[in-house]
């Protein structure tokens, strides 16, 4: 009988479409597994494929890839080679299900699927894997291992019958993005399986970003009395030892506990690491973006640096007539703080040729939000130019209070390849800027100190589009803004309710309205990293044709 068992753990962040170097990042961590004295490297779900794929493991030629390196790397296993654990597509007969494959003796020696497949919020499996049968748990050296994926833990229905079929304990391999209430959802949930199969549990999870979405590792492994036996770190890619022994006829489960982050930590480590690899995966050689003096583009401008480094990040700064001399104050200020390279591009000639070119048409018209629009156009116009002349990528820089009201412009400040703080409440983007000048995360390549100018997150917020602005002329304050729109997009809460909480009546029927008005901006902004459990994208999809008033 099998007394002990050596897992080693890696929590990668593998690039989604890139079998070949997914393959590559497995073999140096089955070398590193080797070296540790380990029995079985566990790898993360779909991690040859990378997670999601999406309709791209659709493709034929995509799924023979990935089998086609699954069997290469079994081949690592011969002899006293650890196993290997690796998430991967697999057909069996006509049907694509998604899959963990056990490599040992130099084979696939067993392979599982997913049986319960999520379908909500960013997930639809359904559209793409078939679902698997209950599984049983497959004999790793001797050990009957259960290997539940990622949703599978969710209900009980399938740890129940892992445990009934004679699992000793549970190895779950994830790809579960990050929220900011994750973490402890995931840890719940892990407990109530464990009370409910007594059965100690491990839960791999990857790291890194794909598109809006984020994983945060911060992998963990519970005893069968709930302990916590392990904790690996969170938005870092880690590879530690996990020893389980039997003792009393029990398994019991030891490793490292790493600190958790806290939620501000968590979430600018989220923006940070999904434009890091937005960037990265991406190739592009760095980041351009228009620094304006404002809240926004500062904090946008700071997660950069901290991102790709001070030396990847060009600030460029586009004043008019309404730009005022503090907010050219700041923003140099702010460029200075960062290490950025950072050029002023006077906009007031490209105002004057669209004026003149429009004189004639828009004769006898006031001025008014259309010239604001040109402006912000202008602007957009001319760091696409600075893009498409070096290489580097827009990143824009609207916050989730203006992307909810509209209150941006298409093919202006709307502009750009993706945006870090898409899904960040006006409100959160003053506090995380605070927060940001008192701390340096870990993994941020940015200098410590204070990184964005204490008068940009004192000064009242404005576009600085015409004479004496401010965000305020035309909005309710921000926290009576945020906190509406939280109602209205994270809790889905009626006009009533709303009301309830002491907002006017009238207030939260115009806020609903610029809600629904905005949602064809919406659909034409860049990706952007997802924070909330209602990001604008792949969680919440709203039809931009949309009748329908909540009269309250």
């Amino acid at each position: 009988m099998t007394e002990r068992l050596v897992f080693s753990l890696a929590q990668l962040n593998p690039h989604l479409g890139d079998i070949a170097g997914n393959a590559e990042m497995a073999r140096a961590a089955h070398k590193v597994a080797a070296e540790q004295g380990a029995d079985c490297l566990v790898l993360s779900e779909l991690f040859i494929s990378g997670y999601p794929p999406e309709d791209l493991v659709l493709k034929p030629a995509f799924q023979d890839a990935c089998r086609e390196q699954v069997e290469k790397l079994a081949e690592l296993t011969e002899g006293d080679a650890p196993a290997i654990l690796i998430g991967s597509p697999w057909v069996d007969g006509e049907r694509l299900y998604n899959a963990v494959c056990l490599l040992d003796n130099g084979e696939v020696q067993a392979v599982r699927y997913k049986a319960d497949l999520p379908n909500y919020g960013v997930f639809d499996e359904k559209r793409v894997f078939a679902a698997g049968p209950m599984p049983g748990p497959i004999n790793l050296r001797g050990v009957a291992v259960g290997v539940p994926i990622c949703e599978d833990i969710w209900d009980i229905e399938v740890c129940e019958c892992l445990a009934e079929t004679g699992a000793e304990l549970l190895v779950v391999p994830n790809g579960s993005p990050f929220n900011l209430d994750k973490w402890e959802v995931r840890q719940q949930v892990a407990i109530q399986r464990v009370i409910e199969t007594e059965l100690p549990l491990v839960y791999l999870n990857q790291v890194g970003g794909q598109d809006e979405l984020v994983f945060d590792g911060a992998s963990f492994a519970l005893n069968g009395d709930r302990s916590l036996a392990m904790q690996m770190v969170g938005f870092a890619e880690d590879q530690q030892v996990l020893v389980a022994e039997r003792i009393d006829g029990k398994w019991m489960l030891s490793g490292p506990i790493e600190p958790v982050m806290d939620r501000d930590a968590s979430a600018w480590s989220a923006c940070m690491l999904g434009l890091r690899d937005y960037v990265n995966k991406n190739r592009f050689p760095g980041v351009v973006l228009g620094l304006s003096g404002g809240i926004d583009s500062a904090i946008c401008a700071a997660l950069a640096v901290d991102a790709l480094g001070a030396d990847r990040v060009h600030c460029v700064m586009l004043p008019y007539r309404y730009t005022s001399g503090e907010s050219l104050k700041d923003a140099a200020d702010c460029a200075k703080a960062l290490g950025v390279r950072y050029d002023v591009v006077d906009i007031v000639k490209p105002m004057e040729g669209f004026s003149e070119a429009l004189s004639g048409l828009f004769e006898g018209t006031d001025e008014g939000v259309t010239e604001e629009n040109l402006q912000s156009r202008a602007r957009g116009t001319i760091l696409m130019a600075v893009s498409n002349k070096f290489g580097n990528m827009v990143v824009t820089t609207g916050n989730k209070s203006e992307m909810s009201v509209g209150y941006a412009t298409l093919y202006g400040d709307m502009n750009g390849g993706f945006n870090p703080i898409k899904d960040l409440y006006k409100m959160a983007v003053y506090h995380l800027s605070a927060w940001r000048n008192q701390h340096k995360p870990d993994g941020a390549l940015g200098p410590a100190g204070e990184v964005i100018p204490a008068n940009i997150i004192s000064k009242a917020p404005t576009a600085e589009l015409r004479e004496n602005q401010t965000d305020q002329d035309s909005l309710p304050e921000y926290p009576v803004l945020d906190d509406i729109l939280e109602c209205l997009v994270e809790k889905e809460m009626g006009i009533e309710e709303i009301v309830e909480r002491g907002h006017a009546p009238d207030l939260v029927r115009r806020i609903e309205h610029l809600l629904y008005i905005a949602e064809y901006k919406r659909r034409q902004s860049a990706p952007g990293v997802k924070l909330s459990e209602k990001n604008f994208g792949r969680d919440r999809r709203y039809p931009i044709t949309n009748g329908f008033r909540d009269r309250g």
